[in-house]
């Protein structure tokens, strides 16, 4: 058996707009000041994730796993993290919600 580490899943700046990310695992993934304005993260696992200052205005997170994660400074208006599956942990200091 081998000492194996998480690989890190970099997505910073990325534009991801749009996009459906439904059921994907981008737990532990860096996504610093990316663009998920309007994506789905329906089932998402961003366990872990940061997202620091990324702009997730109308992403939908019904179900996602944001356990962990770090939302410091995103933008999130229009988000409803009550539709998240699990928000233990989560870190919002000066996210900017409706």
């Amino acid at each position: 058996m081998t000492n194996q580490k998480p690989v890190r899943k970099n997505y910073d700046y990325a534009n991801l707009a749009g996009a459906d990310l439904s059921e994907a695992d981008l737990s532990h993934a860096s996504l610093r000041r990316a663009i998920l304005t309007d994506a789905s993260l329906r089932n998402a696992n961003l366990a872990g994730s940061d997202l620091h200052g990324a702009n997730l205005d109308h992403a939908d997170v019904t179900g996602a796993n944001l356990r962990n994660a770090d939302l410091t400074d995103a933008s999130l208006l229009g988000v409803d993290l009550s539709r998240a599956a699990a928000t233990e942990g989560v870190r919002l200091a000066g996210a900017e919600a409706p």
